[in-house]
């Protein structure tokens, strides 16, 4: 088969997709996410930023299978996506300790003229963090290239009391969403699963 396009540089989603042996490669969409305007709809934010990722992909590579996601955390109307600073990173932190919010990803399997997506929403409540855990855990985790400052996955979880829905979704890909999606263009996942 023709290499599939994941359109992202996220290490979690070219890690979950090494899950499979299917063949890929990364490639960053050439794409300016702050085009897209939030307008208080937080699944057809995510929606649009996925499908216009698979869009400019689609220009440059129009026969290829594309793969694309958006992740944002959001809370209380609030969108918390990839903070600019550190101090940005400690303030979402903060907002976030002791709070439920909601993870959402969007989905987008492309090829040729053609786009499916889907999004999925997940639920993450944190622990009361003191403001020195949140110094460490900063200093620990590069918060700068994930949605709401935090990773859910190995030590990064432990912020986390509790998760409610697809785990991988809090990590930038559901496996169950990529599945239907991929088949859409002719991708079973199932023919390409590796042992653990």
């Amino acid at each position: 088969m023709t290499k599939l396009i994941l359109g992202s540089q996220s290490p979690r989603r070219r890690d979950i997709l090494n899950f499979f042996s299917i063949p890929f490669e990364q490639i960053s969409p050439e794409f300016d996410e702050t085009q897209v305007l939030f307008q208080g709809d937080p699944i057809a934010f995510v929606t649009e930023v996925a499908k216009r990722k698979a869009l400019s992909l689609q220009e440059r590579f129009p026969s290829r299978p594309i793969l694309t996601a958006d992740t944002i955390v959001f809370r209380e109307g609030k969108l918390y996506m990839k903070p600019e600073s550190l101090e940005e990173a400690f303030i979402m932190l903060s907002e976030l300790s002791g709070k439920k919010h909601s993870v959402f990803t969007a989905v987008c399997a492309a090829q040729g003229i053609n786009r499916w997506i889907e999004a999925q929403q997940s639920f993450v409540t944190f622990h009361q963090l003191t403001p020195s855990q949140i110094h460490t855990y900063i200093k620990q985790f590069n918060p700068l290239d994930k949605a709401g400052s935090y990773a859910i996955q190995g030590s990064g979880a432990i912020i986390v009391k509790r998760i409610e829905g697809c785990y991988y979704n809090i990590m930038g890909l559901p496996i169950d969403t990529m599945q239907r999606l991929l088949a859409k263009i002719g991708i079973e996942l199932w023919e390409y699963l590796k042992s653990v």
